[in-house]
């Protein structure tokens, strides 16, 4: 029997560090045929995939976690279909209150073969190596937030405010710095204040490093055109360009702006009936990194449209019609800040913002050349 004329057979797979639960439907077949318990081992699930294999074609599954995506390319690598799903976008079963693994993995084949769910996009080896390397920068950033939170409120627990201006300019971290020579301070809160200011230093110096490091990822084939697109636009500078083009991939998988706006999550929720419509807040659903870039970058058209001196060199070997985009996006969203903060304020205007940003720059892309060419550029690299 040819491959093509062979059975299929779903496999639903609930994985975890330890254990994996697979659960076997074969096409025809009304229940499972076999609901199974076997160790996170790959030399064991590849033997029982192979004797499975030998009654049909596979088409294996299972949901995005942090499990990765080693088993997804393990189960490819021996010549298996393998799917991983969106678990936000599973359908729950109503009235169901019992949630277990044999559940999980019976319910993820049924509704494989049903084609009731929808997989993610699985980069790259070498596109997950960057995105983990731009998300390890992000962490940095966070940790430099708490560091300076950690200083600040010891600070202000023994009385010292600084009110000579804003707080993390140079003249505020030179006040802090002369703090340690202060005879006014105890010997064991200079200590505690050295430690909290080496810490902060430190994180400061690894984040800087890893800049440098995503700056030379951003000239390299795969990325440089999509970055120096993305960074025409204001409010995107190359670590926000490379978020976007990390996390997405190609933007022109998306068919339209909208799905690409609905994929980070920035389209209103809806909860409509008959005559009835009901639209609340933003659905933050999809990827939280890309609609932080984008809600962050907005703030910046609450300014009047204008390219001052770091964007018109960003948009320097920019083609022409990508500038003009940019351009255009300054007028119009705002335009669109300032209606909508008059009505319902700076908050939700910024949103609305981001999501007309996410439109603009998922245009200035659509003409790269095809993915393929950017994928095999990886694949050398």
């Amino acid at each position: 029997m040819s491959v093509s004329a062979s059975p299929k057979i779903h496999v639903g797979m609930d994985v975890h560090k330890d254990t994996v639960m697979i659960a076997v439907l074969p096409e025809d077949a009304a229940t499972p045929t076999i609901v199974k318990q076997l160790p996170n081992d790959e030399a064991k699930l590849r033997r029982f995939l192979a004797r499975v294999a030998e009654d049909g074609e596979l088409r294996c599954c299972y949901e995005a976690s942090g499990a990765g995506y080693v088993l997804h390319r393990a189960i490819e690598g021996w010549g298996h279909t393998c799917e991983i799903i969106a678990p936000s976008l599973i359908p729950p079963r109503p009235g169901h209150r019992r949630k277990h693994d044999r559940f999980d993995a019976v319910e993820l084949a049924r509704q494989h073969r049903a084609g009731m769910l929808v997989p993610v996009r699985v980069p790259s080896e070498a596109e997950e190596r960057v995105r983990d390397l731009v998300r390890c920068r992000e962490t940095f950033q966070r940790e430099i937030l708490k560091s300076r939170h950690y200083i600040l409120k010891f600070l202000r627990r023994r009385g010292r405010v600084f009110r000579d201006g804003n707080n993390w300019t140079q003249k505020h971290l030179a006040w802090i710095r002369s703090l340690l020579n202060d005879d006014q301070l105890v010997h064991e809160d200079r200590d505690v204040l050295g430690e909290y200011l080496a810490l902060f230093e430190y994180k400061l110096d690894r984040r800087d490093e890893l800049d440098r490091k995503i700056e030379k990822l951003a000239l390299s084939p795969l990325y440089k055109e999509a970055v120096g697109r993305l960074r025409s636009l204001r409010g995107i500078d190359t670590h926000g360009a490379m978020v976007l083009r990390s996390e997405l991939g190609d933007l022109r998988r998306f068919a339209t702006p909208r799905q690409f706006m609905a994929f980070v999550g920035l389209v209103p929720s809806e909860h409509s009936s008959g005559s009835r419509e009901n639209r609340g807040s933003i659905t933050k659903a999809g990827n939280s990194h890309c609609r932080h870039v984008l809600v962050q970058a907005a703030w910046s058209y609450r300014h009047p449209p204008r390219v001052g001196a770091g964007l018109r060199e960003r948009q320097e070997g920019v083609p022409a019609h990508v500038v003009a985009h940019s351009w255009k996006a300054q007028h119009r969203l705002h335009k669109l800040f300032r209606r909508i903060e008059q009505r319902r304020g700076s908050t939700i205007a910024v949103v609305a913002v981001a999501r007309e940003l996410a439109g603009f720059a998922w245009a200035v892309l659509q003409d790269l050349e095809s993915q393929s060419v950017l994928t095999s550029h990886a694949e050398a690299a």
